[in-house]
């Protein structure tokens, strides 16, 4: 078994934990909406932290990691689980409401490019550059193989947007 740092961001904070797994592909597995952080240097930095420890398999994970397990399991059955994993660069298609968002995903989750198009019909482009964070969206998400698309209708919307200053 090896030790993971494991974060989880949900945009206006964090949670950090040690989780004990063979792989960091098993962390990525069993728990949702998840990263396994590979950067040294903030590996260094959290081992100076307290941060609960638990292993992958643990019957009783602490608050936070428990709930993403748990979210994990639900989603495991369901057709396309994991299908966005080890493709490489993906592009989706995500709305809330009258908003829309393309995005180009990277082989681990985190956006490269992303294309808004507002309920006025505003369309705005932006890069990973222009983001002061960029959470990982998580590929083993069956929802989000739903609303893959291709690589030329992102390439057209991508062309067409204005700049997000």
């Amino acid at each position: 078994m090896n030790r993971f740092l494991v974060l989880h961001d949900y945009g206006s904070s964090r949670s950090w934990w040690w989780v004990f797994a063979a792989s960091s592909r098993e962390v990525l597995e069993t728990f949702a909406e998840v990263e396994v952080v590979h950067d040294a240097e903030l590996v260094e930095q959290a081992l100076h932290l307290t941060l609960d420890e638990t292993a992958v398999d643990a019957p009783d994970p602490p608050p936070g990691l428990r709930d993403l397990r748990d979210q994990r399991r639900a989603q495991r059955g369901r057709p396309g689980f994991g299908a966005l994993v080890g493709r490489g660069i993906v592009h989706v298609r995500r709305s809330e409401g009258a908003f829309v968002s393309l995005m180009e995903l990277g082989p681990d989750g985190h956006r490269l490019r992303e294309v808004a198009i507002a309920g006025d019909g505003t369309v705005l482009r932006s890069a990973a550059d222009d983001w002061p964070r960029n959470p990982p969206i998580d590929l083993y998400d069956p929802d989000l193989a739903r609303h893959t698309i291709s690589r030329d209708e992102f390439e057209f919307v991508w062309a067409a947007a204005g700049i997000d200053d």
